[in-house]
């Protein structure tokens, strides 16, 4: 699955950018939620995520690099999020942060920062829907990817098969055409693409490229 990273549009056009994503093979829009305090950015909040929302004819993938994002899931979710990804970093009590993301109707994520270890999640596994692999650090876009979340992916897909669950693997960060193939190999599901889409020459062409890399065969 390929889900474009809207920090990266153009926000001069983007309705443009937004009926691009609309017309192309990518399957979700990814929103980057920043608060400037758990992060030292800050994004979009919820008016601009219900324009975003009316925009989009594919699932908005939201993102919260926020604190105490448990004061704002109901909100967010009102807002058109489809699914809802908090940080285990900013969740002193995760397993109920994800039972009140389930209880909206939205799928619960769970992002790690790249410096978290993924066996961290084996507890709760079979609760989270989405795992974000952080491969930069969070909080601005067009960073290069760090590599050591490759042997994190593979330890997640490892938890995943022994306690098989439906649990997706998405990497956020410095993802491209350079790397997607040792990333998807690794067991990962979703590719968050932002610069390496928005800023290509032919966007829909960058997503058609992501998009026809088979997991199954480039996975060992």
């Amino acid at each position: 699955m390929i889900a474009p990273s809207v920090l990266a549009a153009n926000f001069s056009h983007l309705a443009a950018d937004f009926k691009m994503v609309n017309e192309s093979e990518a399957d979700w829009f990814h929103v980057d939620v920043m608060d400037g305090s758990f992060v030292p950015n800050i994004s979009f909040g919820m008016d601009i995520i219900k324009v975003m929302k009316s925009l989009a004819e594919k699932p908005l993938d939201v993102h919260l690099m926020i604190v105490q994002p448990e004061k704002y899931i109901e909100r967010f979710r009102d807002a058109g999020a489809d699914v809802i990804t908090v940080h285990y970093e900013a969740c002193p009590h995760l397993h109920r942060t994800l039972q009140q993301i389930k209880a909206t109707g939205a799928k619960a994520g769970v992002a790690l920062n790249p410096h978290t270890d993924a066996s961290l999640l084996e507890p709760i596994i079979e609760d989270i829907d989405l795992v974000c692999v952080m491969s930069v650090n969070p909080g601005f876009g067009g960073q290069k990817f760090i590599y050591s979340a490759i042997p994190k992916i593979r330890r997640l897909k490892e938890i995943i098969t022994i306690h098989n669950t439906k649990t997706l693997i998405e990497v956020d960060g410095g993802v491209g055409l350079q790397n997607a193939e040792k990333i998807l190999q690794a067991g990962a599901d979703v590719l968050v693409a932002g610069s390496s889409v928005f800023k290509s020459e032919n966007p829909k062409a960058t997503i058609s490229k992501l998009k026809s890399l088979d997991f199954n065969t480039f996975r060992v």
